[in-house]
């Protein structure tokens, strides 16, 4: 055997000697719970093709969670709702994170909005009215944040 291998050219060698050590380091190798976690949250994401934001907030949720035993908390609750609220909205950066500030504050039913957060709600509301996108919205925010008219 040692001379048919020998015949071989020396990239085929070394290629089919790693193709044979990789088979039988597989064959020992057994998947860590978490790897088997991650395993199966890529499946049920895939599953519910899930895409951005939404997959990543399941995805950190499920990796998580010991086999569903754990309830999140009312903060987590809120993070996750307030997340997938924002990738409805499909927001990013500067206003997402101004809605998930506002949403994570005012989240809870027993909350009563500070002033600022209802001046908040106030000028998403106008900006979106008026239709404004990008940095004719952050500036229009910035302006009525600041009590000015708008």
């Amino acid at each position: 055997m040692f001379r048919a291998v020998r015949a071989l050219p020396g990239s085929l060698v070394v290629l089919a000697s790693f193709a044979l050590l990789g088979a039988a380091w597989g064959q020992d190798r057994q998947l860590t719970p978490q790897q088997e976690r991650m395993k199966s949250c890529n499946a049920q994401a895939e599953k519910k093709d899930l895409k951005g934001d939404e997959r990543q907030a399941f995805m950190s949720e499920c990796l998580r969670a010991d086999a569903g035993d754990k309830k999140l908390t009312a903060q987590q609750e809120r993070m996750r709702s307030c997340n997938v609220q924002a990738s409805k909205k499909e927001l990013k950066g500067d206003e997402r994170q101004a809605f998930m500030s506002t949403c994570l504050k005012a989240g809870s039913d027993d909350k009563v909005a500070t002033s600022q957060q209802e001046r908040m709600k106030s000028c998403n509301a106008q900006a979106s009215k008026k239709d404004l996108k990008g940095d004719e919205r952050q500036e229009f925010m910035s302006r009525c944040l600041k009590g000015g008219t708008g």
